[in-house]
């Protein structure tokens, strides 16, 4: 089944991360109202950065949040590099949200262990109301990249050999990521051009293999689209 991209230009990066947090902000009261929690899937890079920073504001009941990662590097737990470090502080450090309704991906114990772990702590999620994605150079998405082969029955994927460092991580799967009500992809910068336009042509990228049933939202800025 072909999944229907809904493609949302700005002009900036900027105004990218404004509509995003707006969305998110909907999604979240939504999810609240009718099911009583919310359960979003955090992305790593830049733009997610500045949403993220700017959702510390927000008014809304952080009790009924739930985060979990896409994908996260093997690096020590306090490693700056590491997607869990920028969102604890750009974001969870500073809310209210309880400890124990934060997900974090283990890789400080490797890929095996860490894999096998989140596979648990996904096991009773059901559905994810939100998932957030970015997109390489490479059209990667998550730590799902080019040229992989991945199980597709699995939920969490151990990943080696990673393109650009660290070689190891882990990566919730695309049939993961994909059982979600809402899945939005946060693109900004010159460098995504030429990926961006592949996905357009149906190339076979990462991100294409994302397929929600509700389709997936591409907030995009004019200097990735141009």
């Amino acid at each position: 089944m072909q999944t229907i991209n809904q493609w949302h230009q700005f002009d900036t990066a900027t105004e990218v991360a404004g509509e995003v947090l707006q969305q998110i902000l909907k999604s979240a009261e939504t999810a609240i109202a009718e099911r009583g929690c919310f359960k979003l899937v955090l992305a790593g890079g830049s733009t997610p950065e500045k949403i993220y920073q700017q959702l510390v504001n927000a008014n809304t009941d952080w009790s009924k949040w739930m985060i979990y990662y896409g994908d996260e590097r093997c690096l020590p737990a306090d490693n700056k590099d590491r997607n869990s470090t920028m969102a604890t502080n750009a974001f969870l450090s500073k809310v209210a949200i309880p400890a124990e309704n934060i997900f974090t991906m283990p890789t400080e114990l490797g890929a095996v262990e860490a894999a096998a772990k989140y596979r648990e702590a996904i096991a009773d999620v059901g559905q994810f109301d939100l998932v957030l994605l970015g997109m390489g150079e490479d059209g990667h998405t998550a730590s799902l990249f080019p040229g992989h082969v991945n199980d597709q029955n699995e939920t969490v994927h151990e990943v080696y050999h990673s393109p650009k460092p660290p070689s190891d991580r882990i990566s919730l799967s695309a049939k993961t990521l994909a059982n979600t009500r809402q899945c939005f992809f946060i693109v900004t910068g010159a460098s995504k051009v030429d990926p961006v336009k592949q996905w357009k042509q149906g190339a076979d990228l990462p991100v294409a293999s994302i397929a929600p049933s509700a389709g997936v939202d591409i907030y995009i800025d004019h200097a990735a689209i141009n």
